[in-house]
């Protein structure tokens, strides 16, 4: 993320000083229009907010369970409405995306007198409808920049909510549904016949996602909440 960060600051101070000189705005049509559409492609960084039940080491056995952020990809349809004035938009991306996140568990084995670790990867193939409010500065000739805040629901599709579980070798279960807020932003720039956005965007679950099933990996674990880093290219006519 404090790639992207830097990555976004020098975007928008090397664009600042070429808008300077350049004067010819593009695409002068596009603030008059209501409604744009357009596609959105990113990937992103998946990761657990993860609350471990206070007892485990005294309980279960876990001295150490770990989270591990996993990259994954998307891809959306955009439409964006304007809600009166070009400075605020509303705005519909529904997406697909794979997400994958790691968790990484260290028990102690006392037969053995050593560590015990294991790992446990939970998958999800998502369908996304997030719908935000976007709030834009005026132009700088072709160059304009935004902030997000709006929620998303989210469903996935390879979830193993209903499945019967393998209590030999478990996996961990997450909800079907859930609910996420969210909060970005993002550089715009104008081309003759299309815009161009580059946009980082931060999600978080408003609702628990895990399933406790009393299997040897869920007893540890309390509550688990989705969150999801995301760098998406827009591309809007």
């Amino acid at each position: 993320m404090k790639l992207f960060l830097t990555l976004l600051i020098f975007i928008v101070l090397g664009h600042s000083s070429y808008a300077q000189k350049f004067k010819q705005e593009r695409y002068k049509n596009f603030d008059k229009r209501m409604f744009h559409f357009g596609f959105m492609l990113g990937f992103n960084s998946n990761d657990f907010t993860v609350y471990q039940d206070v007892n485990a080491y005294e309980q279960y056995g876990l001295k150490l369970l770990e989270n591990d952020a996993q990259p994954g990809g998307q891809l959306g349809i955009l439409t964006t409405m304007k809600l009166g004035t070009p400075v605020l938009r509303l705005r519909f991306i529904p997406t697909l995306s794979f997400q994958e996140r790691l968790l990484r568990y260290t028990f102690e084995d006392t037969v053995l007198n050593k560590d015990e670790i294991g790992e446990e990867r939970v998958n999800s193939t998502n369908l996304d409808f997030p719908l935000m409010l976007q709030f834009r500065t005026k132009r700088l000739n072709n160059f304009a920049a935004y902030v997000l805040v709006g929620g998303q629901y989210s469903i996935d599709l390879q979830s193993q909510e209903k499945a019967s579980q393998n209590y030999i070798d478990p996996y961990v279960k997450i909800k079907r549904n859930d609910l996420q807020g969210q909060i970005g932003g993002g550089l715009e720039f104008f081309a003759p016949y299309f815009k161009f956005g580059i946009e980082i965007k931060y999600s978080h679950g408003f609702i628990n996602s895990f399933i406790q099933d009393n299997t040897n990996i869920a007893k540890p674990i309390n509550k688990l909440y989705n969150k999801v880093w995301s760098l998406s290219l827009i591309f809007e006519g």
